[in-house]
């Protein structure tokens, strides 16, 4: 997996069909416009390249911290890297910052698109786009130390990269995220998982939050890939559509994804008692 690494981005196979995304970008992984395109970019290309991943972990190499959020040295981050002495009026730079927003947002939520699902598995502080990275995932483990902040507010910024869009419908406490969101202020795991951002809270630190992802990554790839994505892929949408509007777009869904092979050798494997072996999700393209 090494091509997929990069300077910032550190790409392991910690088990078959399991991968290990680290962010590296010392000391903090602040965020500037070169790191969050090749975070969108990796995404990309893991997904693309018909790789056979099932599940992948997404976790900080730095021991004391998952991520200070956007890198407010670089300006380009706040959209005003244009530095031409003719400046575009109003109108034609909003829409550039439209782009770059749009581009943005894209990045950060390509974990939303993969066919796989994405354990974020957090400690130390996670500020800002933090949260806005792990709001994308499918599952979010926290160490018991980790501290949250949607810090957007305390810069004149809402945010705008996902939290937003995604904490409303993660959280069964609208209060609670609303006081976030207005304040800035920190907020511990305990208060994740009370707001349902994170499922576990974990004793210890990093190490023992990324083998906790990793273990469940593992269960997770056990299963039929068929199954889990179209699993995902049908929660997703259920998320944002109504009950009949779901029930007819799985009807779709199933009629297609009830052919697979997948459920016969689960069923086999199941009377042999043996573990069940299954085909690779994506097959490459002939195109």
């Amino acid at each position: 997996m090494s091509h997929y690494s990069s300077k910032w981005l550190k790409v392991t196979v910690p088990s078959p069909t399991v991968l290990l995304v680290e962010l590296a970008r010392a000391p903090v992984n602040a965020f500037n416009v070169e790191y969050w395109k090749a975070y969108g970019k990796l995404f990309e290309d893991i997904i693309e390249d018909g790789y056979d991943v099932r599940a992948l972990v997404l976790c900080s190499s730095i021991p004391k911290i998952f991520t200070a959020g956007l890198d407010l040295k670089d300006a380009s981050v706040l959209g005003s890297e244009d530095t031409s002495t003719s400046k575009p009026d109003g109108a034609r730079a909003s829409l550039a910052l439209h782009k770059l927003i749009q581009k943005f947002q894209d990045a950060i939520t390509m974990p939303e698109r993969a066919p796989f699902p994405v354990i974020a598995a957090v400690h130390g502080p996670v500020i800002g786009l933090g949260v806005d990275i792990i709001c994308a995932c499918d599952v979010r483990y926290a160490a018991a130390s980790t501290v949250f902040a949607i810090k957007e507010v305390d810069i004149g910024l809402a945010p705008d990269i996902g939290t937003l869009a995604y904490l409303p419908k993660i959280t069964g406490n609208q209060s609670l995220m609303r006081e976030l969101a207005y304040t800035g202020r920190d907020f511990s795991a305990t208060e994740a998982e009370k707001l349902g951002l994170v499922s576990r809270v974990l004793p210890g630190g990093r190490n023992e939050v990324v083998q906790a992802a990793l273990e469940l990554a593992k269960t997770i790839a056990k299963k039929s890939p068929i199954a889990v994505s179209g699993t995902k892929r049908l929660i997703s949408h259920a998320r944002d559509h109504s009950v009949g509007e779901n029930l007819i777009y799985t009807q779709s869904w199933n009629s297609h994804a009830l052919t697979t092979n997948d459920m016969k050798e689960s069923l086999v494997a199941l009377s042999e008692r043996r573990a069940p072996k299954f085909a690779k999700l994506r097959v490459p393209s002939k195109l």
